[in-house]
């Protein structure tokens, strides 16, 4: 039976509230940092008219989890006020839209992480001094690449894979909040997804553990040759490593808690449907503070825009 508006304003329990409140929270904290990042990289291509390989990939990647986060906003929200989508193009493009910015993010991830381990690392094999020297030349390729590989295999989420909100769906109302059990292809989901993640996920995987060696390894030779008892670039390695290293942790994580969500493998339990929807937009928010905090430029950004909004405060109150 149809529920009027007033029904949802009033039944709606505080514990929904609180996830409502954090996912946003975790999504607006994700839109700004985004945003910045966007914002101090298109600046310099307007008044250069030219971009950087590492400036192009940070500008897709931040448009892609500005978009990522908007979505994972309207879907928390239709997930708490609603009991279904409006109708079934709706949800499958929501679907696809999703599958495909999550996609984009895991490539544009993996390709700023090779790129920054091809231009970093310190190897003399031929292969990987012959792709140092061309990197800059097949990266805008790779990125055209990874866009068309995520927006085919998304493609394929707007068949029928899922079987959304059918007459046979079974509901349990927890904390008055009405939870609807969704069929899944099971078999079909998990390829789709390997697909799509685990290319970028090796590819990042490997990168970053190849670029920690280097910088362990250049490390260890810095601590042997060193005289004094405090060498700034051996610190400045240590602190790289233990960043990369962070950086790959998150990466992982995401990868896991991206493949839980979207097989539908915990659906019906609603302690972890809650959990997988609080995790989602946290990665591209925490890896977007990580991005500003680690890169002079987006650092000196960010501090500038802390104090404008203290200065407007300030002012206004």
């Amino acid at each position: 039976m149809a529920q009027s508006s007033d029904y949802w304003i009033y039944e709606v329990p505080p514990f929904a509230i609180l996830i409502l409140t954090v996912v946003a929270t975790e999504c607006l904290i994700g839109i700004i940092a985004n945003g910045i990042i966007m914002a101090v990289n298109v600046v310099p291509w307007v008044q250069k008219k030219a971009v950087s390989i590492n400036t192009r990939i940070l500008l897709l990647l931040s448009v892609s989890r500005i978009g990522f986060q908007s979505i994972i906003l309207v879907e928390t929200t239709f997930f708490i006020f609603k009991d279904s989508f409006d109708d079934s193009v709706s949800y499958c493009f929501s679907k696809v839209s999703f599958v495909f910015l999550n996609y984009c993010d895991l490539w544009f991830t993996a390709l700023l992480s090779f790129f920054h381990f091809v231009k970093i690392a310190n190897f003399s094999y031929r292969l990987f001094l012959k792709l140092k020297w061309r990197i800059s030349g097949l990266m805008p390729w790779l990125l055209w690449l990874s866009v068309f590989i995520s927006l085919s295999f998304s493609a394929f989420f707007c068949k029928d894979t899922y079987i959304v909100y059918n007459n046979n769906s079974q509901s349990s109302n927890i904390f008055n909040l009405t939870m609807y059990m969704i069929e899944t292809n099971v078999v079909n989901v998990a390829s789709l997804l390997s697909l799509g993640i685990l290319p970028p996920l090796i590819m990042s995987t490997a990168a970053t553990t190849l670029l920690i060696f280097s910088l362990r390894r250049h490390t260890l030779h810095m601590r042997n040759s060193a005289t004094g008892s405090r060498d700034p670039s051996r610190e400045s390695h240590m602190r790289a490593i233990k960043e990369t290293s962070c950086f790959l942790i998150l990466y992982i994580s995401n990868a896991a808690v991206l493949f839980v969500y979207m097989s539908n493998v915990v659906n019906a339990s609603f302690f972890w449907s809650v959990v997988l929807k609080i995790a989602l937009p946290s990665y591209p928010a925490g890896h977007s503070i990580l991005l500003i905090q680690n890169n002079p430029g987006l650092k000196r950004a960010w501090k500038q825009l802390q104090s404008q909004i203290h200065l407007y405060l300030q002012s206004r109150f």
